[in-house]
């Protein structure tokens, strides 16, 4: 639920009202990945007197939205990271609406107005595709079965994988570099054989991907918050 109060700071943003039975207090948070400022607080507690404690830390959300990475749509003449690489957006209103990738750049035609969300939607296709490829390589290796691959756009994880053997991942994993991506790939295919996070888990995601995943993790903490802004509508 959306308040009428308004921060600035770089990136302008409105508080969002979460009431919560469970909640023990009232708690600030700025989603990095979205700009959104949340406010989460006991049912206990009125509206009006969580939104004037949320004013009183005014500024201190303002800082935190003036570090946040700014919004990045998909326009004519701009770059989206593929597989970590930037490519131009080569858009011109004569070309095929079908997207193709050439010499690092990315070639579309079409209605300019149209071109954001036809874009996001063969980086979908384009994610799906590798991803999946990816994913039955590493289980081939693990010498398990991966039931569905599936893409979407969580915000807070960048893929996860059910005990009926369906693998689901963040599309973005595409914009990332290629070994951050496969690292998360190995992550997920591992939870085959062994559902929790621990040493004989991570000792699995090691020998799947032949290379210590650590900074693949520790790339995706320093950078998620950017690529979770590229073409947000």
């Amino acid at each position: 639920m959306n308040s009428e109060l308004r921060f600035e700071g770089g990136n302008a943003a409105s508080l969002t009202l979460k009431p919560s039975p469970r909640a023990r207090t009232m708690r600030l948070r700025v989603d990095s990945r979205t700009g959104a400022v949340v406010l989460s607080y006991p049912t206990r507690v009125s509206q009006r007197r969580a939104i004037e404690w949320a004013r009183s830390q005014r500024s201190w959300i303002e800082a935190q939205l003036a570090k946040l990475p700014e919004p990045a749509p998909l326009l004519a003449g701009g770059k989206v990271p593929l597989g970590g690489i930037p490519h131009l957006i080569d858009w011109q209103v004569g070309r095929r609406r079908s997207v193709s990738v050439e010499d690092q750049r990315i070639l579309i035609g079409g209605p300019a107005e149209t071109l954001q969300s036809r874009l996001l939607r063969w980086l979908k296709q384009h994610a799906l595709q590798i991803l999946a490829q990816e994913t039955q390589a590493f289980a081939a290796k693990a010498g398990v079965r991966v039931s569905r691959v599936a893409v979407g756009d969580p915000l807070s994880r960048w893929g996860s994988c059910s005990s009926t053997g369906a693998i689901r991942y963040s599309w973005r994993l595409i914009l990332a570099p290629e070994w951050v991506r496969q690292a998360t790939v190995a992550h997920e295919v591992a939870h085959r054989i062994h559902m929790n996070h621990g040493p004989q888990f991570h000792a699995l995601v090691q020998e799947l991907l032949g290379v210590d995943p650590k900074p693949a993790r520790l790339w995706l903490k320093r950078e998620g918050a950017t690529i979770q802004r590229i073409g947000r509508l």
